[in-house]
């Protein structure tokens, strides 16, 4: 049996696209090697950190991130490795990480944010998908009075629509639990926050209840391809034939690394702690500790946080030492309190050097489209990006046809 269109990866780019074609009528079977209850999307923050929030990378990363791991601070730790790629990635990440570029990419975020963003207010309010959706904002504290003083120059204009800034004895307003170790705080008033794991599940539960096929803990390894089109997909047990292929496999390249599309793109490797915590303490919205990489989240029911970033690490287990090291970092700067119910997590991101997504339709192989390298921002752009891949799908159109292939994707903005 042919099939209309097959998308291999259920993690929210996945979903997304799937959502996007379903409402252009389309028919659509979504495979993955797991049964989507615990994929890298599900370990999200849940901050949308589409404004006023600066991209992995930017200018001050290297210096900032040095002097974190002189202090035991640092979220980031690069391990050791024989992998070649890694090297070359760092390289070009640090030559990514530059003014010109920064300003480029904050412009784009703010553009696909907001398509994000009313994307899934609309699932919400129309569609009735449960995503514990909120326009709160993201505050945005800082525990370095360098950090803090460099920031408010940068917001030295006021603009009552986009931010305010927080005097330090109304930040507790915001977030209980902080101590006045903090520096200073400001409401970035765009940003939005939703809960991961409900999105996700919301997001299955309707795509099946609206037609789609769901072929679960099944992992495709090999494609059939002639001199310009993919002809079939296979696992072990099965094959599977299609008009279009949708390769949107997180981290994982193998399927890519067969067709010979050499994809700029390293695993990171972070972590979340999940937790109950007294309600009277709670933050009132996502909370940003700038200068810790820490973010911290509430949910209907629990809180969330998270942060590090491990490349070089094939390590699909918690490592204990991380998880230790964000508590003691968190708990620098809040109030005692005990975390109830905790659930700790760790998962791979699919980082590019430059924080644009691989998304478009291959060069080669005209019926093989990519959505991936979303990195730490999947939740944030995928409403937009399965928006993006919708229209070249249904619209037959090539890469060139498309301002937003042009504009926003790491195969046509990825010069370092």
């Amino acid at each position: 049996m042919k099939r209309d269109i097959i998308i291999i990866g259920a993690g929210i780019m996945g979903l997304t696209t799937a959502y996007e074609l379903l409402k252009a009528g389309r028919k659509v079977t979504i495979i993955d090697e797991n049964d989507i209850t615990d994929s890298t999307s599900f370990g999200n923050a849940g901050l949308l950190s589409a404004f006023d929030k600066g991209p992995l990378a930017n200018p001050g990363i290297v210096f900032n991130t040095l002097k974190l791991m002189i202090k035991g601070e640092s979220p980031v730790n690069i391990h050791p490795t024989l992998d070649t790629k890694i090297y070359k990635w760092l390289w070009k990440f640090v030559n990514s990480a530059n003014k010109d570029r920064l300003k480029r990419t904050l412009a784009l975020f703010e553009k696909y944010g907001h398509i994000s963003n009313d994307a899934y207010e609309k699932m919400q309010n129309i569609d009735g998908l449960d995503l514990d959706f909120q326009r709160r904002g993201m505050l945005s504290v800082f525990t370095e009075q360098k950090s803090y003083d460099k920031k408010l120059l940068d917001y030295a204009i006021k603009n009552d629509d986009v931010f305010e800034i927080i005097e330090k004895n109304k930040i507790k307003e915001f977030i209980p639990c902080i101590t006045n170790d903090v520096k200073g705080a400001i409401h970035f008033k765009r940003n939005t926050h939703f809960d991961p794991k409900r999105t996700m599940l919301e997001l299955k539960r309707y795509l099946k209840e609206n037609g789609a096929e769901f072929i679960l803990n099944e992992r495709i390894s090999h494609i059939k391809y002639s001199d310009s089109k993919i002809e079939s997909i296979s696992s072990a047990l099965n094959t599977y034939e299609a008009d279009t292929y949708v390769i949107s496999t997180g981290y994982q390249t193998l399927l890519a690394d067969k067709v010979n599309q050499n994809l700029v793109m390293t695993p990171a490797k972070g972590y979340s702690i999940t937790f109950k915590m007294p309600k009277e303490l709670q933050p009132v919205t996502s909370t940003l500790f700038s200068d810790l990489f820490i973010v911290m989240t509430p949910r209907r029911d629990d809180v969330r946080i998270t942060s590090k970033l491990e490349i070089g690490s094939t390590n699909h287990q918690i490592v204990k030492k991380q998880i230790e090291s964000i508590k003691e970092n968190f708990k620098k700067y809040t109030v005692p309190f005990i975390m109830e119910d905790i659930v700790e997590w760790t998962g791979f991101r699919p980082l590019t050097p430059n924080d644009m997504p691989l998304i478009g339709r291959d060069e080669k192989y005209k019926n093989l489209i990519y959505g991936m390298g979303l990195g730490w921002l999947g939740m944030t752009f995928g409403p937009a990006l399965a928006s993006i891949l919708k229209d070249l799908i249904v619209n037959d159109l090539e890469n060139k046809n498309s301002d937003d292939i042009l504009l926003f994707s790491g195969f046509y903005q990825g010069k370092y």
